[in-house]
This record gives structure tokens, sequence and C-alpha cells, in this order.
């Protein structure tokens, strides 16, 4: 079972807003090979890290409200917020390691 939620424009807000821990947002799209890359390392995160962190999809194609409004210009980018606000930018993929250590301060 993934432990992944997908958002979209309509329930983006909410989800964010309301969580009580961190929520890593991967913005993506099907035809990202890099977004393919990092999928199984968020699916990694998401079970290892449940509790301290929420992993979040959000699909650029099919949601450009929130896309626009973080300026999201290349993918994969990865915002990391924390009530509520963004606090952390990645683009492009990473390892887990690596990205594990870019967010760690937030968790």
């Amino acid at each position: 079972m993934s432990e992944i939620t997908t958002l979209s424009d309509a329930t983006f807000d909410e989800h964010v807003k309301a969580a009580d821990t961190p929520v890593l947002v991967d913005f993506w799209a099907e035809w990202c090979g890099p977004c393919k890359m990092i999928a199984p390392v968020l699916e990694e995160i998401a079970h290892e890290q449940s509790g301290k962190v929420q992993i979040a999809k959000l699909n650029i194609d099919e949601n450009l409200d929130v896309t626009r409004r973080f300026e999201v210009m290349s993918i994969p980018t990865l915002l990391l917020f924390k009530d509520g606000e963004p606090k952390v930018r990645i683009v492009g993929a990473r390892g887990k390691a690596q990205l594990l250590q870019e967010i760690q301060s937030y968790l």
C-alpha cells in the first residue's frame, strides 16, 4: 500500500495546511524520467519516516494553479511545507541520503 497522498489543485491547500507533520510535495509529470527515478526513494522515505513527514505528489500537467503559485519551472521539484508554509525547495532528482539530509532540520 502506498503511503503517498495524491494532491490536486482542489485538495492541496486543505491537505498541506491541515497537516500536523511537515509535508514533502513532489511536483512531477508522467513524461518526466527523473521523476520516475525518485518515486521509489519517496516511497521508502514515506514508509521509514511515517509519523515524521508526509509525502504527497502533485501532477503538474493536471494541476496548473498550484504549480504556477509555487513557481515550479522544472521537475522534479520537491517542496517541504511546515505549518502550511514552504520551507525547502529541492529541484532535480536526489538520492535518499541527500534528500533526507536536506529536509532533516524540519522533521
